[in-house]
Protein backbone atom coordinates (compact mmCIF):
# COMPACT_ATOMS: atom_id res chain seq x y z
CA UNK A 1 0.00 0.00 0.00
CA UNK A 2 1.76 3.19 -1.39
CA UNK A 3 -1.28 5.32 -0.50
CA UNK A 4 -4.64 6.31 0.37
CA UNK A 5 -6.90 8.72 1.17
CA UNK A 6 -8.57 9.07 5.02
CA UNK A 7 -11.32 11.17 4.92
CA UNK A 8 -12.04 13.37 7.94
CA UNK A 9 -15.79 13.18 9.22
CA UNK A 10 -17.02 16.95 9.67
CA UNK A 11 -16.93 17.30 13.71
CA UNK A 12 -19.23 20.10 13.84
CA UNK A 13 -23.11 19.53 15.29
CA UNK A 14 -24.27 22.21 12.59
CA UNK A 15 -23.05 22.38 9.10
CA UNK A 16 -20.38 24.50 8.01
CA UNK A 17 -21.43 27.81 5.76
CA UNK A 18 -22.11 26.91 2.12
CA UNK A 19 -22.38 22.96 3.27
CA UNK A 20 -21.99 20.70 0.19
CA UNK A 21 -21.28 17.17 -0.58
CA UNK A 22 -17.57 17.93 -0.91
CA UNK A 23 -14.82 16.45 1.45
CA UNK A 24 -11.30 17.53 2.20
CA UNK A 25 -9.20 14.55 2.18
CA UNK A 26 -5.68 14.17 2.71
CA UNK A 27 -2.67 11.34 1.35
CA UNK A 28 -2.09 8.68 3.67
CA UNK A 29 1.42 6.70 2.30
CA UNK A 30 3.11 3.73 4.35
CA UNK A 31 6.36 4.94 3.12
CA UNK A 32 7.07 6.80 6.41
CA UNK A 33 9.88 8.14 5.01
CA UNK A 34 7.67 10.63 3.33
CA UNK A 35 7.35 11.64 6.99
CA UNK A 36 7.22 15.85 7.37
CA UNK A 37 8.54 15.77 10.76
CA UNK A 38 6.74 17.81 13.46
CA UNK A 39 3.93 18.54 10.90
CA UNK A 40 2.68 15.03 9.25
CA UNK A 41 1.41 12.61 11.76
CA UNK A 42 2.65 8.49 12.20
CA UNK A 43 0.42 5.94 12.60
CA UNK A 44 2.02 3.29 13.91
CA UNK A 45 1.01 -0.64 14.82
CA UNK A 46 1.52 0.25 18.36
CA UNK A 47 -1.01 3.27 18.49
CA UNK A 48 -4.71 2.63 20.24
CA UNK A 49 -6.11 4.02 17.12
CA UNK A 50 -4.51 1.52 14.75
CA UNK A 51 -7.09 -1.12 14.56
CA UNK A 52 -9.71 1.18 14.10
CA UNK A 53 -7.57 2.60 11.19
CA UNK A 54 -8.62 -0.08 9.05
CA UNK A 55 -4.44 0.57 8.12
CA UNK A 56 -2.44 -2.49 7.62
CA UNK A 57 0.73 -1.11 7.73
CA UNK A 58 2.45 1.79 9.85
CA UNK A 59 1.58 4.85 7.42
CA UNK A 60 1.87 9.03 7.36
CA UNK A 61 -0.81 11.12 7.56
CA UNK A 62 0.50 13.52 4.63
CA UNK A 63 -1.01 16.93 6.09
CA UNK A 64 -0.22 19.06 3.41
CA UNK A 65 -1.64 16.80 0.69
CA UNK A 66 -5.15 18.07 0.07
CA UNK A 67 -7.82 17.32 -2.22
CA UNK A 68 -11.50 18.20 -2.00
CA UNK A 69 -13.43 15.69 -3.63
CA UNK A 70 -17.56 15.12 -3.93
CA UNK A 71 -18.42 12.30 -1.75
CA UNK A 72 -19.28 10.08 -5.20
CA UNK A 73 -15.49 9.59 -5.70
CA UNK A 74 -15.26 8.14 -1.98
CA UNK A 75 -16.27 4.21 -2.21
CA UNK A 76 -16.20 4.03 1.09
CA UNK A 77 -14.34 4.53 4.66
CA UNK A 78 -11.42 1.71 5.53
CA UNK A 79 -11.57 2.91 9.22
CA UNK A 80 -11.11 6.06 11.69
CA UNK A 81 -8.47 7.68 13.71
CA UNK A 82 -8.87 8.39 17.68
CA UNK A 83 -10.39 11.88 18.26
CA UNK A 84 -6.94 13.31 19.91
CA UNK A 85 -5.26 12.43 16.74
CA UNK A 86 -7.92 14.15 14.31
CA UNK A 87 -7.31 17.31 16.88
CA UNK A 88 -4.09 17.62 16.37
CA UNK A 89 -4.55 17.12 12.68
CA UNK A 90 -6.75 19.77 12.84
CA UNK A 91 -4.93 22.40 14.69
CA UNK A 92 -1.72 21.26 12.63
CA UNK A 93 -3.76 21.74 9.14
CA UNK A 94 -5.50 25.25 10.30
CA UNK A 95 -1.93 26.57 12.10
CA UNK A 96 -0.45 26.24 8.54
CA UNK A 97 -2.96 27.58 6.82
CA UNK A 98 -3.42 30.60 8.77
CA UNK A 99 0.29 31.12 8.97
CA UNK A 100 1.23 30.43 12.27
Amino acid sequence: MSRDLLNFKRASPSPPPGASDDWLICMISSQLSQEVSSFDEIVSEEDSDFNNSGLKFASVIRIARLAVVHKTILEGAIGEIGTERLTRIKNRLSDWLIGN
